[in-house]
């Protein structure tokens, strides 16, 4: 739990500095200042309000033990299994089979799933989701990476704000200005990059403890990103900086999803799955 706490306090303080460093090299000593100060701002809000964003970006429906009975369900065995209190349940309605979790800590959790997902997996497998979903939660992994989500988006609208309006009237630099534009969010990105894969192999260890089933996450990931490639997930090639979240890759785009992908190769998380299943016999 500390060092998750020290992940999201270092993670706030980088976003920070980036903050800072956009707003100087648009604005100048003034534009610094002013960064500074709505990044802080940022920071606070997107700890108490960044789960609600990202869900209202995917267009995330709650339901309950009525609306979706088989998958509440699972959910609620495997909060059970994994000593959690039971999170909000979302389905968001896209083709494409992905899953995330989200909130600041495990007593204001929710896990979202696409419809996607629902249709593609079985029932075995679908624990083997959730299961590593829950991980994240026990983990507290979900506070680091919604604040990262959210405060990378708000890295890419400052940049594009100072281009529109302007630099440091003293000595304006349109090149620096684009510079910025282009490389700002890609900063942001790597920031969240040096966090966010060990914690995918993190959750699914996790998520093979909570279901008791290390082969099932196995055939679920090997499902998911086969049909996910050629299945677009539209919000998320919107709000790219939310991809890190999803249990696998969701952007679009071919060779170049790897490039900068915020998740191990899915084969390297299969196969690990797969040893920790032989060493279960």
């Amino acid at each position: 739990m500390v060092n998750n706490w020290l992940k999201t306090t270092l993670l706030m303080a980088a976003i920070l500095a980036l903050f800072g460093t956009v707003g100087m090299l648009l604005g100048g000593a003034t534009g610094m200042l002013l960064a500074l100060l709505a990044g802080g701002a940022m920071n606070l809000w997107a700890y108490w309000n960044s789960d609600k964003m990202v869900l209202r970006m995917y267009n995330a429906r709650e339901v309950g033990p009525v609306d979706a009975p088989e998958f509440y369900g699972i959910v609620a065995d495997l909060a059970r299994r994994a000593e959690l209190p039971m999170p909000r349940v979302y389905l968001i309605d896209e083709a494409q089979p992905n899953a995330f979790a989200t909130g600041r800590d495990p007593e204001h959790a929710a896990v979202a799933a696409t419809t996607g997902i629902l249709r593609l997996l079985d029932g075995r497998e679908l624990r083997g989701v959730m299961a590593h979903e829950l991980a994240h939660v026990k983990h507290r992994d979900i506070l680091t990476s919604t604040i990262s989500a959210t405060l990378a988006g708000a890295i890419s609208t400052l940049a594009q704000f100072g281009m529109l309006f302007g630099g440091d009237r003293e000595r304006p630099n349109p090149i620096v200005q684009i510079a910025v534009l282009v490389l700002a969010p890609l900063a942001a990105m790597l920031i969240q990059m040096a966090i966010s894969r060990t914690r995918e192999f993190g959750a699914d260890r996790g998520g093979a403890a909570i279901c008791g089933d290390p082969e099932a996450l196995a055939s679920a990931l090997r499902k998911i990103e086969a049909y996910a490639r050629g299945t677009p997930l539209h919000n998320a090639d919107l709000h790219p900086e939310t991809a890190q979240m999803m249990i696998i890759n969701p952007l679009s785009g071919g060779d170049l999803r790897g490039l900068f992908s915020t998740h191990p190769a899915t084969e390297q998380r299969v196969a690990r799955l797969l040893e920790l299943a032989r060493g279960r016999r």
